[in-house]
């Protein structure tokens, strides 16, 4: 029996006219306009004149439509790549932390989309420009569309690349610009040079499959704050699934646990209210918890705020240590109110923001290199390929912690 139930087609469709969706349609139209619009234009152009009289190869691709049903769809292929892009052939894909709340009709994106936005992938063709990879080259593929020579790639701020519109990424159909999505049989990569990661020889690419997002974002919460988890008693404490019925998953925290481990940090605490997600925690050397007991545990040097609430960011921000550090992964609300007297009092610092992934793949990778971090032990579900359909349904139905997909 589904324990999570997709919305239906009217109701989705109501949630593109609220505040949050206008909110997230104004970020997303904050500039470059204009090339938006006319990547949507040309994505439906050339679905109608493929259908008319085909001109390139067809492939499939994984779609989710409204109602959270998944289906193989023919799809145009990529043309061959640009000067500076490459068409690569996924062979690991993962799902993310955010994909069954995507899938079940319950964010700001509209469906139907192509489907998946964390892979690792084999390089089938390169433009002439290219140089870093070749044919035949397994890369990580960041989920953020970044060019690598603007400004803010140079800063390492991968995830605001101005050489596209705001939150370009594979994944979110039209919300996220329409590149396509990664569980599908080819993908079209702009910027070859400057988004694809080499995988290193020794790392199996379903290890590696969700660094492209949700472990790079994990390591973004640790990393940074290592230095306040050198006292000997300091302790990391991670919000994830508080509520009564968590949708989105806990990779993310699952995995931030075991960078801090990595980076040898002895005491992480993690509280959630799914039990299977405690087990696991505490078969990852995790000291697991129910919310009931989170006004018990003492306030930490580094909180990792993955609950994607307003109220677990509040509790979060509660439960950081003076001169702390709460880091969070923020989430589809509008709104948070924020206990600003207490981050004062205490001298908090407060980070929301999304990752900048492609700057942090290699970093990960490199403690994945020393075999101190093993993202494979959050994988719950692990299939081939082309069972996606029932394999990723059941995902976003049910309550499995990641799933990755192989060919």
């Amino acid at each position: 029996m589904s324990k999570h139930r997709p919305v239906g087609a009217v109701r989705h469709a109501a949630g593109m006219l609220t505040p949050t969706a206008a909110l997230f349609g104004r970020v997303g139209l904050e500039r470059q306009a204009a090339t938006r619009a006319r990547r949507l234009a040309d994505a439906a152009w050339d679905r109608f004149a493929q259908r008319r009289r085909p001109t390139r190869p067809r492939m499939r691709a994984l779609t989710v439509g409204p109602g959270g049903r998944f289906e193989w769809r023919e799809a145009p292929a990529p043309p061959s790549p640009g000067p500076e892009g490459a068409v690569v052939h996924p062979i690991a894909a993962a799902t993310c932390d955010l994909d069954r709340v995507l899938a079940l009709g319950r964010t700001p994106f509209p469906l139907p989309l192509h489907f998946g936005h964390e892979c690792v992938a084999e390089v089938l063709s390169v433009g002439e420009r290219v140089s870093s990879v070749t044919p035949g080259d397994r890369v990580v593929v960041p989920f953020q569309i970044n060019c690598g020579h603007c400004a803010p790639c140079r800063a390492g701020h991968t995830g605001n690349c101005a050489s596209v519109p705001p939150i370009s990424m594979y994944g979110f159909g039209v919300g996220g610009g329409h590149w396509g999505g990664v569980m599908s049989d080819r993908l079209a990569v702009p910027f070859a040079d400057a988004m694809l990661v080499p995988l290193p020889d020794g790392i199996e690419p379903a290890a590696a499959a969700s660094v492209a997002d949700n472990v790079a974002d994990a390591y973004r919460h640790i990393a940074p704050h290592i230095d306040l988890l050198r006292e000997p008693d300091a302790e990391v404490l991670m919000l994830a699934g508080i509520g009564r019925k968590p949708v989105v998953s806990s990779s993310v925290p699952l995995y931030a646990g075991l960078v801090a481990k990595a980076l040898g940090v002895e005491t992480v605490h993690l509280v959630d209210s799914r039990e299977q997600v405690r087990a696991h925690a505490e078969r990852l050397g995790l000291i697991a918890h129910p919310p009931s007991q989170l006004r018990r545990l003492p306030v930490a040097a580094l909180v990792v705020d993955g609950t994607a609430t307003a109220s677990g960011m509040r509790a979060s921000i509660e439960h950081t240590a003076p001169d702390g550090v709460c880091s969070s992964l923020g989430g589809l609300h509008r709104f948070a109110r924020l206990p600003t007297g207490v981050m004062f009092g205490r001298n908090v610092t407060f980070k929301v923001a999304r990752s900048h992934a492609r700057a942090l793949i290699p970093h990960v990778l490199e403690l994945m290199g020393t075999g101190k971090l093993h993202p494979e032990h959050v994988t719950t579900e692990l299939e081939k390929m082309d069972e996606a359909p029932r394999a990723i349904e059941r995902h976003v139905r049910g309550d499995a912690t990641k799933t990755i997909l192989v060919q």
